[in-house]
């Protein structure tokens, strides 16, 4: 069994990428850990939305490693996207940008050697809780001079709302009393502009039908945004709290 440390810095996408791969992970039969000095791995979801959380994030896998010299580390997130050099130069095991985040753990197991035999654990996954963070998109179509989210995350893709459903489910049936549907640019579920997006604007999605699905289809106790721009606040998106 593989011991794995997870942590994160920035946003809230993060902290949900993170507890998504905390899950993979004990599905897998290895463990997660909280203490990096008891890990055989690290996985670094990291951000670089300014140049403070950029340095935070070198100086977060510099403490993991001064606690635990063994420790393997694999950085992920936006400064593995905006800064993979300098991410490698960190004398880290792994680099990998966000349109491969999800297949760290793959790439973690690859590397242990089929014999290798640890000490059990299981764990805990970080930040399971009452509320559980859902995330249903990622990216953004915004040109903002001063934002570098679009270079290290991409453009606009919405997550099939089939999955959203499903995985909210699944965060009840595990006994959370709370969503928070999460993502770069949530007020823009829906509108996908790639010819190979998800979830193309023809397809008649928006966020407000999102969370309408949800409220009539699930038993959520409680469902929240994680942040929508004031011109993604609808009519449509409005009428749904006097109805919930």
């Amino acid at each position: 069994m593989i011991r794995i440390y997870l942590t994160f810095l920035g946003c809230k996408l993060n902290q949900a990428e993170i507890e998504t791969l905390g899950r993979a992970i004990t599905s897998a039969g290895h463990g997660v850990v909280s203490d990096p000095g008891q890990a055989d791995w690290a996985i670094v979801n990291t951000c670089a939305v300014t140049h403070i959380a950029a340095r935070k994030s070198r100086q977060l896998v510099r403490r993991l490693r001064a606690r635990n010299p063994m420790l393997r580390v694999a950085v992920i997130g936006c400064y593995a996207d905006t800064s993979p050099v300098e991410a490698a130069d960190l004398g880290v095991d792994l680099v990998m940008p966000n349109r491969e985040k999800e297949r760290v753990v793959e790439r973690i197991l690859g590397h242990v050697p089929a014999e290798d035999s640890l000490s059990k654990g299981g764990g805990r996954v970080p930040g399971a809780r009452i509320r559980a963070l859902v995330k249903i998109q990622d990216g953004c179509d915004n040109h903002c001079t001063y934002c570098i989210v679009r270079e290290a995350r991409g453009a606009s893709r919405s997550r099939a709302p089939e999955r959203v459903l499903a995985e909210v489910r699944r965060r009840l049936d595990e006994g959370h009393r709370e969503v928070i549907l999460t993502g770069v640019n949530i007020g823009a579920y829906g509108r996908d502009r790639r010819d190979d997006a998800p979830l193309p604007p023809t397809a008649g999605w928006s966020l407000a039908r999102l969370v309408r699905e949800i409220l009539e289809s699930t038993v959520v106790p409680r469902l929240r945004l994680s942040s929508v721009e004031p011109w993604d606040v609808t009519d449509e998106l409005l009428a749904l709290w006097p109805d919930s």
